[in-house]
């Protein structure tokens, strides 16, 4: 059965920083390409940042630069780092294996003014 479980979100100012956390269980993590998403209000939710297998990354445009996906197999999470935070970051933020379809209660993040 897999679980999702994201924390780390939080209310952080403009310009400021958060580490989002993801532990996975029920799957074969390290063979598994995870992704975050994020769903803003009154949004559809989208495809924020991908961690491969072998690490590699990929990010919507909107936040290269900014966001740093990665993953520890050995604890069966993966976390994305979140820099120069701006106000339409804010949302609710999902991590999910890229091929399963199935959602964890997500993280709040919310980006002032």
């Amino acid at each position: 059965q897999v679980q999702l479980v994201e924390s780390g979100g939080g209310l952080v100012q403009a310009g400021g920083s958060l580490k989002l956390s993801c532990v996975v269980s029920g799957i074969t993590f390290r063979v598994t390409t995870m992704t975050w998403y994020r769903q803003a209000p009154g949004k559809q939710r989208e495809l924020v940042a991908t961690v491969t297998s072998a690490s590699r990354t990929d990010y919507v445009d909107s936040v290269k630069g900014r966001f740093t996906i990665s993953r520890d197999n050995a604890e069966n999470t993966v976390y994305l780092q979140m820099n120069s935070l701006k106000p339409e970051d804010t949302g609710v933020y999902y991590c999910k294996p890229l091929l399963i379809d199935f959602w964890g209660q997500g993280t709040q993040v919310t980006v002032s003014s």
